[in-house]
């Protein structure tokens, strides 16, 4: 093989990023929990994409799904009960250059962090919302949440939780601005990681519903889908979610669905006939906020200092 002409090179990374590079401390969640599908398969886009784990953050509020900052080896922030996503705003806002992801789940963002879902949708900055929906409060024992499907017995509803469960699908869409809206099982890893890596390649606020799995506390909640897949439908189509025959063969139900078509995405939101899988709606044209907000960016400290000063100078007496 000596002295024959090659015209192939070996592309050296300066720095290569294995999985054990975005691990943090050991998950605890209980065991079967989907949780761990979630951040796993985060684990793998981190690591296909080769994001520098300095240059990226996570944010969370409170719950369950929140301590996933915990077990993730970059930057995080484990902010207040409902205000993940003005943190992560926050962060986005001035460091525009940082991978930024929220990770939230259905009483954190629907319930006390109703306001800051609708207004964080509608700036689209560049950021991947992960929901993690199990319809009920785990971290705090089974109460009900705005997702918990009638009837269904909690801690704070005995008899059975009394109102229809909030439909996150269609009140996103109906936000104005909304970029890109999605939702998947999380007991099935290849599309799951094939809605995340989507959700992270798109430029926007990528919100993604991830109907989780609690086998102890909402075991009510999943556990119907998963013995009989018909109650779901896979959304195939070639701007969608990139899905293989492996995966198709697990869903009964298939229809193609262009992911531009808004109204489509919005009737299939509300057809609570069968629950939609994939990738509803993308409009990757949409403003983002950051583009407007990240001013200043080059200025030093000093330089900032007396622009403030000289804004407070104005309401000197």
């Amino acid at each position: 093989m000596f002295g024959l002409k090659a015209d192939w090179s070996l592309d050296v990374f300066e720095r290569y990023f294995t999985l054990g590079d975005y691990a943090g401390g050991e998950a605890r969640w209980c065991p079967g929990c989907g949780d761990f599908a979630v951040l796993n398969a985060t684990h793998r886009v981190l690591r296909d994409a080769q994001v520098e784990p300095e240059k990226s953050v996570f944010v969370s509020g409170i719950g369950c799904s929140s301590r996933m900052p915990h077990y993730v080896g970059t930057y995080g922030l484990h902010g207040l009960h409902g205000r993940a996503l003005p943190l992560a705003n926050g962060i986005k806002s001035r460091r525009p250059d940082l991978d930024v992801w929220v990770a939230t789940g259905d009483g954190d963002c629907f319930s006390i962090g109703a306001g800051p879902w609708i207004h964080a949708m509608r700036l689209n900055m560049d950021m991947v919302v992960l929901i993690f929906d199990n319809g009920i409060y785990g971290l705090t024992k089974k109460q009900t949440s705005p997702t918990t499907p009638t009837g269904m017995r909690t801690n704070t509803h005995p008899k059975g939780a009394l109102m229809p469960p909030l439909n996150p699908l269609t009140i996103t869409l109906g936000i104005t601005n909304i970029s890109f809206v999605a939702q998947v099982p999380d007991w099935n890893p290849p599309l799951l990681f094939e809605t995340i890596k989507a959700a992270h390649q798109h430029r926007g606020t990528s919100f993604v519903r991830v109907l989780q799995r609690c086998p102890v506390f909402s075991n009510e909640f999943s556990k119907p889908m998963q013995d009989n897949p018909e109650q779901m439908l896979l959304l195939t189509h070639a701007d969608g979610i990139p899905v293989d025959d492996a995966v198709k063969r697990v869903f009964p139900n298939q229809r193609e669905h262009d992911p531009s078509d808004w109204l489509g995405a919005m009737a299939l939101a509300r057809d609570t006939s069968m629950i939609p899988m994939g990738l509803l709606y993308r409009d990757p044209d949409a403003i983002v906020y950051e583009d407007f907000s990240a001013k200043g960016l080059e200025k030093t400290n000093e330089e900032k200092l007396a622009a403030i000063d000289k804004a407070l100078d104005k309401f000197a007496i």
